[in-house]
């Protein structure tokens, strides 16, 4: 069967794997992860399969029609998230109209959060939606469309469907076992055959990298991360070690141009035992490899100082915030203590951290934006990012948005500003959505304008040269936002100074 695997066109370099998608400001571009997967299971099942990622390479709607209609896949899975969705509307009925012989699926976090808002208001253009992991519904809807054009969805766990008016849920699918996950075929592999590599890049890693994932779910509950609530569940299910180094190693073997492994799994630190038990493999294979994960900030010295023998170069570690009682709010599971032994463990291991920073969560008040900042700027990880939180259906920071009544809007095409990145939809009565952007804008500038910071990347640059492709990337395509925000960051304080003076205030354009 021919099988179109699509990340459907949307703006150019924009990430639907990223667990907050949209264009960074930083350049960063995920590799399509779940698509990529299923894309490997369904080839070893036999069938033809193209996988499309539109962001990366910056193709059209024109340009998908017109593959589709030379090569007329018989199925087709439509990735889709929040930002996107009502793009990805638009993308359906093209497709519809340009195939109506062919099976059109949805897949992706926002159709399993809203899987009855999906079908009915995308009726007469999509056949099904597939709720939560993919792989196997996948497998199992294209076996049953090979037998007829007319298959007993119901039978297939995991699929929802219209019948009539109706909203039909087949029953659920067991997640797969970390046993099933050593069958797939590497996902380096999948990219290798069906993307251009360069087009994938992380501010923080080397460049080229190549990203995999050793495990899906996460044992913890933060209120705001959509993976594990509505995608992957809690319980983390990984590949066995030597699964995991065979695949660094044809990494290595394969793709000489790679210059780092991205591991990312929602937390690679997880399972403590497992960890040391790759880093212990990979050391007594001799591989010599460079690879960054995700990581929590309570891993013991002892085991960063492992992960640093075995390549491990850099974490990036969602810190969020420095109030305890926003951390207990968003049951981060952490304490502020533990985070700050963290970083000088990492540092005395040697290991770069990238930091992650949220604002605007419940219990968020100007005094701990600032707070947060301070720590940060504290902390002084190798990079960092500030983000306004970004709520989306089906997790329960969502939940709590709409119920106090702080969610601005329910039309998704607010989730992102007018270029691509990150908008709040957040009001509280201590901040509005646009003083949550703004101060995400001002942390940036806060930190990376310190003197030491730009010091720091210049003797980077000597000391480690394999790190210039990578800086000089992420600087240029940085630059851009950072003198846009430093103008509107002088306009906010030459306003402020006016109104103080009782001067007029200046008058834009």
């Amino acid at each position: 069967m021919k099988i179109l695997m699509l990340n459907p066109p949307f703006f150019t370099k924009f990430s639907r794997s990223s667990r907050s998608p949209a264009i960074s400001k930083g350049g960063c571009v995920y590799y399509p992860l779940w698509l990529g997967a299923a894309t490997g299971w369904l080839e070893k099942k036999g069938h033809e399969v193209k996988l499309l990622d539109c962001p990366a390479r910056g193709t059209t709607l024109d340009e998908v029609l017109a593959s589709v209609n030379d090569w007329k896949p018989d199925l087709i899975a439509v990735d889709t998230v929040t930002a996107s969705y009502t793009r990805d509307q638009d993308t359906l009925k093209a497709l519809k109209q340009a195939l109506p012989n062919s099976f059109l699926v949805m897949v992706g976090t926002h159709c399993s959060a809203l899987p009855e808002e999906t079908l009915l208001e995308n009726k007469g253009h999509l056949d099904a939606i597939c709720r939560g992991e993919y792989d196997f519904i996948l497998e199992e809807l294209a076996a049953a469309l090979e037998k007829t054009h007319q298959p007993d969805l119901e039978s297939i766990k995991g699929l929802s469907f219209l019948k009539g008016d109706e909203v039909v849920h087949a029953p659920s699918r067991d997640l797969i076992t970390g046993a099933e996950l050593d069958e797939f075929p590497f996902m380096a592999e999948v990219y290798k055959k069906h993307l251009h590599i360069p087009d994938y890049f992380y501010p923080s890693v080397l460049y080229p990298e190549v990203t995999i994932v050793t495990g899906r779910g996460c044992p913890f509950y933060c209120t705001f991360c959509i993976l594990p609530q509505v995608m992957n569940g809690h319980k983390y299910r990984a590949r066995s070690p030597e699964h995991v180094v065979a695949e660094m190693k044809w990494i290595k073997e394969n793709m000489p141009d790679v210059k780092d492994i991205m591991v990312e799994d929602d937390t690679f630190t997880a399972d403590r035992d497992r960890i040391r038990k790759v880093c212990q493999t990979i050391i007594e294979q001799k591989l010599d490899i460079t690879w960054t994960c995700n990581a929590r900030a309570d891993v013991d010295y002892e085991t960063l100082k492992l992960m640093k023998d075995a390549g491990c170069r850099l974490m990036c570690v969602g810190f969020e915030s420095a109030d305890q009682g926003v951390l207990n709010n968003i049951k981060k599971g952490t304490v502020v203590p533990k985070i700050r032994q963290f970083m000088k463990d990492a540092k005395k291991a040697d290991i770069q951290v990238h930091g992650c920073f949220m604002m605007g969560n419940r219990g968020e008040t100007k005094e701990t934006i600032q707070k947060t900042v301070n720590m940060a700027i504290e902390l002084d990880p190798d990079t960092v990012q500030f983000f306004p939180i970004m709520v989306y259906p089906g997790t329960e920071a969502f939940r709590y948005a709409e119920e106090q009544g702080h969610l601005t809007t329910k039309d998704w095409n607010h989730w992102l500003l007018g270029d691509g990145t990150h908008n709040s939809v957040i009001s509280t009565p201590a901040l509005s959505s646009d003083e949550l952007v703004r101060e995400c804008d001002k942390a940036r500038i806060r930190f990376y304008s310190r003197p030491k910071f730009i010091f720091s990347k210049f003797v980077q640059m000597f000391t480690s040269p394999r790190d210039i492709p990578r800086l000089i990337k992420s600087g240029w395509i940085f630059s851009k936002y950072y003198v846009q925000e430093l103008r509107a960051t002088w306009k906010d304080l030459v306003t402020k100074k006016d109104a103080s003076t009782g001067q007029k205030q200046p008058v834009s354009g």
